[in-house]
């Protein structure tokens, strides 16, 4: 494609690396040493990345993915109980702090309006299967596991993990899976819900950015408002979400993307859809 153009950009740090490729934003946690553990640079830096996306009318889809074989190992259990800061605080502060951090994280990433997509190369353990099941997608290698992991730290869950999981695998399941710490299998995952799809482990990231890629080219105003439609389904009645999906299939309508969308069905071609969001 003689179009492509990707720009690498400057996270602030080597933990994280940032790459827009075609409309999409490709983030990858990038402590393969360390099963790209959270850290105090990585976190604040992908904290930084996500705040900028929401608002950045360029990017059409999002790929979060992690280096080498892991997606995210979670916490950096090595620093736990060492972290000197945590010490001097109160519990009311370190869980004000704590909430702070949540919701730019997994909270940011939630209710980022571009449909995202998490591609697993390999485990993605407590707050990293966390990070996972706040995208919309989870793409993963064959070769890939989940779990919930904060048993073996005697930790009781963080980063929306329990909303998350039993969300979508149900609430017995979630259970099962918060009390043992398993280990899942990516085809286990896939078969309950909790992964969309796997893939050969060679095949991953084609996969991901193809589907990335097919996001950011289409109707980008129309998926920002599926997406609104589907959060809202998820928290409203019937009723409730029939009249709102009147209302945005109207602004839909009255978007230049529909217009064109209809031209090219008529004269059989490929839509060229606006890259940007400023008529929203």
């Amino acid at each position: 494609n003689p179009n492509m153009t990707a720009t690498n950009l400057d996270t602030g740090t080597d933990h994280l690396l940032g790459r827009l490729e075609d409309g999409v934003l490709v983030i990858t946690l990038n402590r393969p040493e360390a099963r790209n553990a959270l850290s105090d640079e990585l976190s604040p830096a992908l904290r930084r990345m996500l705040a900028a996306a929401s608002t950045d009318d360029g990017i059409g889809a999002l790929v979060l993915t992690g280096a080498g074989t892991a997606f995210c190992a979670g916490g950096d259990v090595k620093g736990m109980g060492g972290n000197s800061s945590k010490k001097t605080m109160t519990a009311g502060e370190r869980i004000a702090d704590l909430q702070h951090r949540q919701r730019a994280l997994t909270g940011a990433l939630f209710t980022l309006p571009q449909p995202t997509i998490a591609a697993l190369p390999g485990p993605a353990v407590g707050a990293g299967l966390a990070i996972a099941l706040a995208c919309d997608i989870r793409i993963a290698a064959a070769s890939a596991f989940v779990s919930t992991g904060y048993r073996r730290v005697a930790l009781s869950g963080d980063y929306g993990l329990s909303w998350t999981m039993t969300r979508l695998v149900g609430t017995a399941r979630a259970r099962q899976f918060m009390f043992s710490g398993e280990r899942i299998e990516a085809e286990h995952a896939e078969r309950i819900g909790l992964v969309n799809w796997v893939v050969p482990d060679d095949e991953l990231h084609d996969a991901a950015m193809t589907m990335a890629r097919s996001f950011a080219d289409g109707p980008r105003m129309a998926q920002r408002l599926m997406k609104e439609n589907l959060e809202l389904a998820m928290q409203k009645d019937f009723f409730t979400a029939l009249d709102n999906e009147a209302e945005q299939l109207v602004k839909a309508s009255r978007h230049p993307d529909h217009g064109e969308a209809v031209r090219a069905f008529i004269e059989k071609r490929q839509p060229e859809f606006a890259k940007s969001d400023e008529n929203y």
